[in-house]
């Protein structure tokens, strides 16, 4: 990171009971380069005061609103106030809050998605390119090594063209909700679409089957074919959906993913074919990647090994047979976006090759993913254009 100091981090969202709040927190630390000093980690002031108090933190630093939060840090003496804010809120908060830190002059960290809406992505997009503060967005599997080895592939020819991507993402946790009385026994805040939005499945996983394939390949979508589907009575929303695609520049996909395919864990995985081999990662197996050729038995290149790329070496911290996961990869993200933030604080230029981390244009991309796979549904899964992504 390169810097005489830690990173002052704060915190909207997040607090007691929250899964996703504290792999943030963990992820943030882990290379000890930041340090969480502030928050808002609930709406109700009450409770975001006990989740300061569980952190250890200042209580004049634990805010009752996220826009007393930024203004009060925005405040600050700069050597006081948060470098960076990570928003761990519900989507239709994304685009008040993050715009709210922005406006401040404060870096911002986001979960994804990035917004409730398209329309609303495309503003949040205006205002980062116009603020020049970095907007890290927390697509976190694109953080693993072995993910990056495979863009590298891609990006070295080792595929050839590219004719074939194939990504699901399969969880089976919904099921049981089928074989219980009225709404089932999982509360699910992602099936009301005044929170969640206009997609349940597609907009919470789906969007990273998207990411991880865009991330790879670097092929945008043309048009998509899309079915969503809701199996468990009484939701608005869809708990399934399939998708066949069709990529700019000629090659074609299928996207899966499901909450009821009952007995799966969190499998995402991708495969990508070309004229000269094909790749296959799987989330649930995260430090190997396989690599596979017609005329010749299939490799499987490992985590932490000196064969592999600047890159994937690069976002390993442990030797080979030590093996890494979802911490490390959502760290991966949060170190990308320190040292950015970091060149930023130090007045340092950026490198050439830029940073590794997903920005406010992956989460219009996911947007766009999220509003063309309903819109096509809508139609009876008819083909439609995928809109044009903006820079």
């Amino acid at each position: 990171m390169k810097l005489n100091r830690k990173l002052r981090m704060g915190m909207v969202g997040g607090g007691r009971g929250a899964f996703i709040g504290a792999v943030h927190r963990m992820a943030a630390r882990l290379d000890g380069e930041i340090d969480l000093v502030a928050g808002c980690f609930s709406s109700d002031p009450a409770k975001s005061k006990a989740s300061g108090e569980d952190f250890f933190l200042d209580p004049s630093r634990v805010y009752a609103s996220y826009a007393e939060m930024a203004k009060r840090e925005a405040a600050l003496p700069a050597d006081q106030r948060i470098d960076f804010v990570s928003i761990v809120t519900r989507n239709n908060t994304h685009y008040a809050v993050a715009k709210a830190f922005l406006e401040a002059g404060i870096h911002v960290v986001c979960d994804k998605p990035l917004c409730f809406t398209l329309a609303e992505g495309r503003k949040l997009q205006a205002l980062v390119k116009k603020s020049g503060l970095v907007f890290a967005l927390t697509h976190n599997y694109t953080g693993y090594p072995m993910v990056k080895e495979a863009r590298e592939w891609v990006r070295g020819g080792r595929l050839g063209r590219l004719l074939k991507i194939v990504v699901e993402y399969p969880q089976g946790y919904a099921i049981t909700a089928l074989e219980q009385q009225g709404d089932g026994a999982i509360s699910n805040w992602r099936m009301d679409p005044s929170v969640s939005g206009a997609s349940n499945c597609m907009g919470d996983i789906g969007t990273h089957a998207h990411n991880l394939a865009r991330y790879i390949t670097g092929l945008e979508i043309d048009e998509i074919c899309a079915e969503l589907s809701t199996f468990i009575p009484g939701r608005p929303l869809d708990d399934d959906g399939n998708c066949l695609i069709r990529f700019a520049g000629g090659a074609r996909g299928i996207l899966y993913a499901s909450q009821i395919s009952s007995g799966e864990e969190n499998n995402l995985n991708i495969r990508v074919f070309g004229t000269k081999g094909s790749l296959q990662w799987f989330q649930e197996n995260p430090n190997e990647l396989i690599w596979k050729k017609a005329d010749a038995p299939q490799e499987v290149h490992r985590r932490g090994n000196n064969y592999l790329s600047a890159a994937a070496q690069g976002a390993a911290r442990t030797p080979f047979a030590h093996p890494e996961g979802f911490i490390e990869a959502f760290a991966n993200v949060y170190r990308a976006a320190a040292t950015a933030i970091a060149d930023q604080v130090a007045g340092r230029k950026a490198p050439k090759a830029g940073y590794d981390y997903p920005t406010v244009d992956d989460g219009v991309a996911g947007l766009a993913f999220i509003e063309s796979v309903v819109k096509s549904s809508k139609k009876g899964a008819k083909w439609v254009k995928f809109p044009k992504m903006k820079v």
